[in-house]
């Protein structure tokens, strides 16, 4: 299910922790899934010279946000703002399609704490953490086994786990039993 490079990132996590005197702090989360990352920057010259995160999440969320720390880490403001799921999801040779959101994330916090970083530094005397919540799809794929409201495009069930086309078969065949 996850390539080596993902299971490398989440079995031994790179640039995990704070930045005490942070630059930039931006925060993201999903609340579909459960979520949560936080990244803390520090600035040189216009470049990121460190990235800190502490995510909760999944293997993949880890993954993202190790594989997005180093990525980030030397580049340019604009280098590490270009930097997409898509890159990111290469970088650690593919994410399930399920888990494609964590990846997206990952550039989000980011982008966060760049944005927190530009405001700091045009002179907002109180930076401010800033919390991204991703757009949620719209839900109502119901799950047969736990009845959790799934997005319309979702093969798993967030909750259970269980294959969703699987159990409205599965669920449409007894109904047409009965």
């Amino acid at each position: 299910m996850y390539s080596e490079k993902v299971m490398a990132h989440f079995s031994n996590p790179k640039n995990v922790g704070i930045i005490e005197d942070a630059d930039g702090i931006g925060e993201v989360g999903n609340p579909v899934c459960g979520d949560m990352m936080t990244f803390h920057i520090k600035v040189e010259d216009d470049r990121i010279s460190d990235v800190k995160y502490k995510t909760f999440g999944c293997v993949a969320a880890i993954a993202v946000s190790s594989q997005v720390s180093e990525m980030a880490k030397g580049k340019s403001l604009e280098e590490a703002r270009a930097l997409t799921k898509q890159a990111v999801a290469e970088a650690l040779d593919g994410l399930p399609k399920e888990k494609m959101h964590c990846s997206n994330l990952g550039a989000q916090a980011l982008n966060a704490a760049i944005r927190d970083y530009e405001e700091r530094k045009s002179g907002n005397s109180q930076p401010a953490l800033r919390m991204v919540i991703e757009q949620q799809p719209q839900t109502d794929m119901e799950c047969s086994r736990c009845q959790t409201h799934n997005p319309l495009n979702a093969r798993f069930c967030m909750n259970c786990g269980d294959r969703l086309g699987e159990q409205t078969s599965r669920k449409t065949a007894e109904e047409n039993r009965a």
